[in-house]
């Protein structure tokens, strides 16, 4: 087994290819630890080259809403009322750590997410 850290793409390659041609190696081998080693090597590259932020609290509630087919009174129906479901989707009111218990709780969504700090805009209004 000679395995090197990925420095570049070039490196990156080399190991994806490699890993090819490992993915059927079956465990406690030589070759099964080689696989593990390069995809945890390829990972670590992923990780540094195309880190991937999380989304801000609302965009991450509107994807939710989006992929479970949930609409604005659902969120009315759990945060206290369709005013404020409105403000929030519209950026004119914070989340309130109610708002974000009860969306961790029933949603299933991260709560290290939901209070992530985001931009608010001002109400036409205001």
């Amino acid at each position: 087994m000679r395995i090197k850290p990925i420095k570049c793409d070039a490196d990156y390659e080399a190991a994806l290819t490699a890993i090819d041609g490992l993915m059927c190696a079956p465990p406690d081998t030589p070759e099964g630890d080689e696989l593990e080693v390069l995809v945890t090597l390829v990972e670590a590259y992923e990780s540094e080259r195309w880190p991937i932020e999380s989304p801000d609290p609302i965009s991450a509630i509107e994807h939710v809403m989006e992929a479970r087919g949930l609409r604005q009174r659902d969120l009315a129906a759990l945060i206290g009322s369709q005013p404020h479901a409105s403000e929030v989707l519209n950026r004119h009111r914070p989340l309130t750590l109610a708002m974000i218990r009860a969306l961790s709780g029933n949603w299933n969504l991260p709560a290290d997410v939901l209070v992530r700090e985001y931009d608010l805009t001002k109400a036409p209004s205001d």
